[in-house]
């Protein structure tokens, strides 16, 4: 499959989204699931011991200063995925969506290395979450959190995570049913919105006030 950037915003903007059986595999394929995970991001559930890392500032996190180390990072296989299926024309793709504007990466580092991220498609006011790596404790609950505050600030209204994991579940996500996704699909992707590139410790601060009794995470 020969896939351009606007190929893949066209179907984005339809519900659908490319991905590789494999890293080493050369075809991608079109995935539309029946059930699609999302986070609500009026209801973003953050920890006791989230909120004290995220007020502490324990990691340094910027956005889109690294977004092709982001991408690598996010292919590399771990203890829990040993294959990944972020292939080399992924990484040219969303590469190309980026330098145009339609990507993003929100990056967690320690003393210059870059410990954890994720990133992402943005279009009109949804944003595709597409995946996140971590490689010090909590750097990727970090990157999420600071994603879901750009995103409130901005003007967002759907935050897409494809699947739900048990790891997502803890932040507040559910899966709804592709009927119901494509309609808050559409009405996201005619929506203005911006990215924040830069936040405030107001703006943490106001965003990790409790709302409401938050999950503890392990």
């Amino acid at each position: 499959m020969h896939l351009t950037p606007d190929v893949l915003l066209r179907a984005y903007a339809i519900g659908i989204f490319p991905m590789a059986e494999g890293r080493s595999h050369s075809d991608l394929h079109w995935i539309d699931p029946e059930q699609r995970g999302v986070l609500p991001l009026d209801n973003f559930h953050i920890s006791r011991k989230l909120r004290r890392k995220l007020r502490r500032g324990d990691l340094e996190v910027r956005c889109d200063s690294a977004f092709g180390q982001v991408i690598q990072a996010c292919a590399e296989p771990s203890e829990s995925r040993r294959d990944t299926w972020i292939n080399p024309a992924i990484e040219s793709l969303y590469g190309d969506l980026f330098r145009a504007g339609f990507a993003h990466s929100v990056e967690c580092w320690r003393d210059g290395a870059l410990v954890g991220g994720l990133y992402g498609v943005s279009l009109g006011a949804a944003f595709f979450g597409e995946s996140m790596f971590s490689r010090a404790s909590d750097a990727s609950k970090v990157a999420l959190a600071h994603l879901a505050l750009r995103l409130r600030l901005g003007g967002y209204r759907l935050l897409d995570t494809q699947f739900v994991t048990e790891h997502l579940r803890g932040f507040g996500a559910r899966e709804i049913s592709r009927d119901t996704y494509r309609g808050l699909l559409a009405k996201a992707i005619t929506t203005a919105a911006v990215f924040p590139l830069e936040v405030s410790q107001e703006d943490i601060e106001k965003f990790i006030e409790p709302r409401a009794p938050a999950p503890e995470d392990a």
